[in-house]
């Protein structure tokens, strides 16, 4: 149905007249190449209409046809595995389509529908359900079980559901009797992804998501269905933490967001993930994993939707009880978009010209995440954690939209491009950055890693801060002028740095450190620290200390095997052994120097 006709054309932005029908949001096809686009205002009879397609060749007097419908995601069995764009179309039937490149009006089904599933019926006939009820189970991958739901709004009594067998996803599986009518139930549901999903009850996250980044999991640990954000410079590496944290996270579905990165980045991205292997169950990664890849050179409007889009799947898995961690790469990308499409409307523009309802936006997609007891009524919980990258201009702290994301994450990792310089990475600076999560988590690390690694992690940060002060006075009168306390202060903080902190992402063994061995190797750098604290109250000599033979195999401890974590152990004893050695020698003339 023809609702309007083409009256402008500025870049991404369209305005068609004679819309006096249609909505806010409404998805519309643009001209006979059916461009798809969104109304994002209307005035009157005039809609703004954001293309998320190349609009040259459009021209004024073409005709808009209306759907009705808001901009939706087809969710059930076969988003797992899947490669999409920023609205859910299917990358490799795109590819089988059009080639290379996405061609103008292609318009595909974000799910297969005419693969068959096979479908193990759970409802029984008469039964009363509501939105959230589980109808049946699919095994969609080796590793996860797609759980196929009573859609959100819909309640009322079972009137038939159809035997186990294999079927594809039109087939409909349940009759409910509602005070509407009857409502057939298909293996997919459709939301709108600018809408939440709605949940019976959020709830404070009180436990950690394991990154297996030491960094991250010792100092500024995130909760499942937490918030974070990565903002820092270029080339400090928020893209490689980005894909550490979708690789290793503890979370049972992940959702990876490109969202106007450089094509190189996600190509990598496309490459690895398939080649990956699930470090729990040794099968591929992808059995678990949807990406979502918006590049920057794909039309810009597209990347306002692909925020929206990643989301909107991560609640539907989070719906079924899942754990999701969900990576934004990168939400400025996104606010570009966001401030070119204003600038187009003409909007008045807030500061450094985004709109004025940046923060509002960035607040509304990071409230979307949480822990919550599912709605279904089975007691089911699920967690959607985000993870969003920031790239100010230049690593600027102060720039719009990383304030605008502070405000709303509990979880700040900052990346300081000095640290990169060094080829000190995870680039995370321990000094600015901070959790907020810490008190929320100190039940569960009491009784998992015991009250001995919670005063371990706060004596590490007390002595790296000791350190930042120390080294002001050590570049004045230098190291060596420093009582022999602080030199050790400079020594366990430059441990910290190196042997724990420091952590090699292409390594095999050092790319992940699990709890157990993070809590070992902190435990034996801070038992060193106490030895030689005591040694030097014995007036040992602070040289000798420091050249004890065990701090080399101390420095390549976190090349150690999770198979061989007693050899960290071991490494306590044998420092406590070559230390006391040193101060029970009796050499009274290092003890006068020492003096």
């Amino acid at each position: 149905m023809i609702e309007g006709k083409i009256d402008k054309i500025a870049g991404p932005l369209v305005v068609a007249g004679g819309m006096q029908d249609a909505r806010m949001y409404d998805v519309v096809f643009v001209s006979d190449d059916r461009l798809i686009g969104e109304i994002i205002e209307l005035k009157g009879d005039r809609a703004s209409i954001q293309v998320y397609e190349e609009t040259g060749g459009l021209k004024p007097g073409q005709p808009v046809y209306g759907t009705g419908k808001p901009l939706s995601l087809e969710l059930g069995p076969g988003l797992l595995t899947a490669i999409y764009d920023g609205i859910q179309r299917p990358l490799d039937k795109v590819r089988e389509q059009a080639g290379d490149w996405i061609t103008r009006g292609v318009n595909i089904p974000g799910l297969d529908h005419e693969k068959e599933w096979e479908f193990t019926a759970v409802l029984e006939k008469d039964a009363e359900v509501s939105g959230g009820e589980v109808i049946g189970t699919v095994p969609e991958t080796e590793l996860i079980e797609h759980k196929v739901m009573v859609p959100p709004d819909v309640e009322g009594k079972v009137t038939w559901v159809i035997d186990s067998g294999s079927y594809n996803i039109d087939t409909v599986v349940a009759k409910v009797e509602t005070d509407d009518g009857e409502v057939e139930l298909q293996m997919y549901q459709s939301w709108p992804v600018r809408q939440p999903r709605p949940r019976a009850e959020k709830q404070a996250p009180d436990e950690p998501l394991v990154t297996g980044q030491r960094v991250i999991d010792t100092f500024f640990p995130v909760g499942k269905g937490g918030t974070a954000c990565v903002p820092g410079p270029f080339g400090s590496g928020k893209t490689v933490i980005q894909h550490q944290l979708a690789k290793w996270a503890d979370a049972e579905i992940v959702v990876y967001v490109g969202c106007g990165e450089r094509g190189n980045e996600m190509t990598d991205v496309l490459q690895e993930f398939p080649e990956l292997e699930d470090p729990k169950s040794g099968k591929p990664l992808m059995l678990r994993t949807v990406l979502v890849a918006n590049t920057s050179n794909m039309p810009v409007a597209a990347r306002e939707a692909s925020v929206y889009t990643g989301i909107t799947m991560g609640e539907y898995f989070r719906d079924m009880g899942y754990s999701v961690a969900l990576m934004a790469d990168s939400t400025s990308r996104w606010a570009e978009a966001m401030r070119e499409m204003s600038g187009r409307l003409e909007e008045m523009p807030g500061e450094e010209g985004y709109p004025a309802y940046l923060g509002t936006r960035i607040a509304d997609f990071y409230e979307r995440a949480g822990k919550v007891l599912c709605i279904g009524g089975d007691d089911r919980r699920g967690a959607l954690s985000v993870v969003g990258a920031v790239s100010p201009a230049g690593g600027d702290l102060s720039d719009p939209v990383v304030q605008a994301t502070l405000r709303v994450v509990k979880v700040f990792w900052s990346l300081k491009a000095e640290l990169a310089y060094q080829r000190h990475f995870p680039a995370i600076d321990w000094l600015d950055s901070y959790s907020l999560y810490t008190d929320n988590l100190q039940e569960y690390y009491e009784e998992e890693e015991g009250e001995q690694w919670i005063a371990d992690r706060d004596d590490a940060i007390a002595l790296l801060q000791e350190e930042s002060n120390l080294q002001e006075i050590a570049k004045l009168v230098g190291a060596e002028s420093l009582s022999p306390e602080d030199q050790l202060v400079l020594e366990t903080s430059k441990s910290l740095r190196e042997d724990f902190l420091h952590q090699n992402a292409f390594h095999e063994v050092d790319t992940y450190t699990s709890m157990e061995k993070q809590r070992r190797m902190l435990a034996v750098i801070m038992r060193v620290h106490e030895r030689m604290s005591e040694a030097i109250r014995r007036e040992v000599p602070v040289k000798k200390l420091f050249d004890i033979p065990v701090r080399e195999e101390i420095s390549r401890m976190r090349y150690t095997s999770e198979d061989s974590l007693d050899e960290i152990d071991a490494l306590v004893e044998k420092a406590g052994k070559q230390i006391e050695q040193l101060a029970s020698s009796g050499d009274s003339e290092s003890r006068g120097v020492a003096g």
